[in-house]
């Protein structure tokens, strides 16, 4: 055997390739290192090495196909090689390896295996195993049920989807040996899935640093069964605002105070956060006021509130701002009505919409705002009607010269009149769209828009026009009436705000109450003094303040153990020392600043700066330890219920008509379950603008068309025109 078989022999002892099995695949996270890889790849082309010498001292090189596997995770930097030692570059983590021809790629090899970077394979590594056979994939029961039973919990799928013959074959024939369960094995893993997530959350809320807000309302489904929603707001560590489903449970009559106490108070109890709650968000039913003065006082039985409840009961500010722009509304009723009943009547049949765009196009307007009639329950829509419809004033006029039915027309005056109005409401209507979002803002950000609110309403009751000042007293009385009880909240959550701090609550006070009133005053009374009630519950973890007394007190008593410890001649020494001891605290604690008046001493930032206020304060937790406490518990408080509303849309969806009788219990793991997994990834909220039509998105050549070839075809059928009109 020659010297060169030899080596090519020890060559081939030496050379070993990846597993395919060894290597991690991870498909959707990493395609940019895709191989196909053929049959022929796998094996390498053995050379003799003394033929590249040879080439060396000729100065000519061989162009060879490098086949080996590992040049598909391996580039060679042949610019760098030194005496046939070829530096060779990972393609996915850098690392460089010297790469010598007589060694052969194992040390390449055995770094495939083990990179870190290597997270991926082809389709033909997936299926196929080291022999180029098929791999006998392992199939886990346990994990498929798992998988439908969150499949059926994400799309609210009735629990009998595992019944549907259609899909049953489908599992079969992905996978013969699958044991299709029965709709009560669902219920059972659905049960169990929904026990095992709540005590995930119970985890979380129990680690959450701060007090949990609450939002609570009242649901009844198409069974008449009544249902209570209670959300839960909190700042996690991170200081990123969190909301979870707390509770959807079935709530039998009668629905009076008493009976919601007793009921809301064994739910919190039943999670263990009784100690732990910090407000509470309720729309303005009646009985709502009873509930909350029960509540209050049965929680300040267990652990007394922050200042003693003063901020426990917050009146949902949607709700509220509603009643006062329908008190308004009411001055224009006749107005809202024609407009109402004009879209009515071009929404009538598909000629009459066809008419109105002819008008529209006639009069050169653009088709850029929509025009939908209005959900009575929405005053928002009401407005987005009235301002869509002055749009088009001139093309209601013209189709009222064209049409001789079309009578519901407003005048010249009244189309005045419906200007001023969206004019006025504009500002309701974007504080509208602040407070009704159930990925809210924080609590800073609304008493800005509700003292823009005030502004609007006292410059509406001194306008020349006696419609406008009637409609501005009117919603300037409900204003007040409801004022005091959340002006008092709100005002100490923008104060944490660099932004705005104390001086926009004295500015704001003194609009609206005139210079140095006993109402800022107060404001400021309770600022101070909940701070306080801070500090006190903040002892235990120090405050600026108490941990440079403490750090006083331990340097004093250093100074006393360097002291001989004889009992007659140091008593006297260390009473003399605590007797300084107590000077200087008190000449310590007269100097130094508060954390609050730090904070307020500071120069605000700027009002226009795109400031996160919860990073501000993530930044300063440390600067400002108690603040930055009073902060995570104020900023977290929801000034809305629509949280808890929005959780009716899918209750909706899962209790329909179709679907009524699911057990009580079935329901509540649905609605939680579902809130616990996928959260805002399965987004509840309805857009307004999905609940009526837009006229204004009609096109006109489509319909021309469609409705040419049907006459000529003369195909009448009883949906025809329904068909018709759905074409858009």
């Amino acid at each position: 055997m020659s010297d060169s078989q030899k080596k090519v022999g020890k060559k081939k002892d030496k050379k070993s390739y990846p597993e395919s099995d060894s290597v991690k695949i991870d498909l959707e996270n990493d395609s940019s290192m895709n191989m196909d890889v053929e049959d022929d790849e796998v094996h390498s082309v053995e050379v003799d090495d003394t033929n590249d010498s040879d080439d060396n001292k000729s100065g000519v090189k061989r162009q060879r196909k490098e086949r080996s596997i590992v040049w598909q995770y391996f580039t060679k930097l042949k610019k760098k090689a030194v005496g046939g030692k070829v530096p060779s570059k990972c393609n996915k983590c850098n690392h460089i390896i010297i790469y010598d021809s007589k060694q052969g790629t194992g040390n390449i090899s055995k770094h495939i295996k083990s990179c870190y970077g290597s997270s991926f394979k082809d389709v033909g590594q997936m299926i196929l195993n080291s022999d180029m056979k098929l791999k006998s994939s392992t199939f886990s029961q346990s994990m498929f049920r798992e998988m439908l039973v969150a499949a059926i919990v994400m799309h609210e799928l009735p629990l009998s989807f595992v019944d549907y013959k259609g899909f049953r074959d489908l599992f079969k024939y992905l996978q013969p040996d699958v044991n299709i369960i029965s709709r009560n094995t669902v219920k059972s893993d659905l049960l169990k899935m929904y026990k095992r997530e709540k005590e995930k959350v119970k985890e979380m809320l129990m680690e959450s640093p701060g007090r949990l807000c609450l939002t609570s309302d009242l649901w009844t489904s198409i069974a008449t069964d009544g249902y209570l929603a209670i959300t839960v707001h909190f700042m996690d560590k991170q200081w990123v605002l969190q909301k979870r489903v707390l509770s959807f449970s079935f709530m039998p009559p009668p629905h009076t105070g008493v009976a919601l106490c007793e009921k809301v108070f064994s739910i919190l109890v039943e999670w263990g956060i009784e100690n732990k709650i910090f407000s509470m968000t309720l729309d303005n039913a009646s009985s709502n006021d009873t509930f909350i003065g029960l509540l209050r006082e049965q929680l300040n039985k267990k652990l007394p509130l922050v200042s003693r409840g003063n901020f426990f009961h917050l009146r949902c500010c949607a709700h509220i701002l509603n009643l006062i722009v329908q008190d308004g509304l009411k001055q224009i009723d006749e107005c809202i009505y024609k407009v109402r009943e004009s879209i009515k009547y071009v929404k009538g049949s598909q000629q009459r919409k066809e008419k109105f765009i002819e008008c529209v196009q006639l009069l050169s307007l653009k088709r850029k705002k929509g025009l939908r009639q209005d959900v009575v329950t929405r005053w928002n829509s009401t407005f987005l009607m009235l301002d869509g419809a002055l749009f088009y004033r001139r093309a209601f006029c013209h189709l009222e010269l064209s049409d001789s039915n079309y009578k519901h027309c407003p005048n010249a005056l009244e189309w005045e009149k419906i200007g001023k109005m969206c004019s006025f409401l504009g500002v309701f209507y974007d504080i509208t769209n602040v407070f009704s979002g159930s990925k809210y803002p924080t609590a800073n950000l609304y008493y800005p828009h509700v003292f823009m609110a005030y502004l609007t309403l006292k410059e509406g009751m001194g306008s020349e026009d006696e419609y406008m000042r009637k409609m501005a007293d009117l919603m300037m009385t409900k204003f007040q009436k409801y004022w005091s009880d959340f002006s008092l909240t709100l005002a100490i959550a923008v104060v944490l705000d660099p932004r705005y701090k104390l001086h926009f609550i004295e500015w704001s006070y003194s609009q609206v109450y005139g210079r140095d009133s006993k109402e800022y005053e107060y404001v400021d009374e309770v600022l101070h003094s909940t701070f306080h009630e801070y500090v006190e519950l903040n002892m235990d973890g120090g405050s600026s303040t108490t941990s440079n007394v403490a750090s006083t007190s331990e340097a004093s008593k250093g100074v006393e153990d360097t002291v001989d410890d004889d009992s007659t001649s140091v008593f006297g020494v260390r009473a003399r020392l605590k007797d300084f001891d107590q000077f200087q605290s008190k000449d310590f604690l007269a100097n130094k600043k508060s954390e609050l008046q730090l904070y307020l001493d500071e120069s605000r930032v700027d009002r226009n700066s795109n400031l996160d206020v919860l990073t501000f304060w993530k930044a300063n937790e440390f600067r400002y330890p108690t603040l930055a406490r009073m902060a995570r518990d104020f900023l977290t408080i929801p000034v809305s219920t629509v949280a808890s509303e929005s959780t009716f849309s899918a209750s909706g969806r899962v209790l329909n008509e179709h679907r009524s009788s699911l057990g009580k219990d079935t329901v509540e793991a649905l609605i939680c379950t579902k809130d616990w997994l996928y959260g805002d990834y399965c987004s509840n909220e309805v857009n307004l603008d999905e609940l009526t039509e837009d006229i204004m998105s009609l096109d006109i050549s489509g319909e021309s068309n469609a409705s040419n070839s049907m006459n000529n075809s003369k195909v009448t059928t009883p949906n025809a025109s329904s068909s018709v009109a759905k074409k858009q």
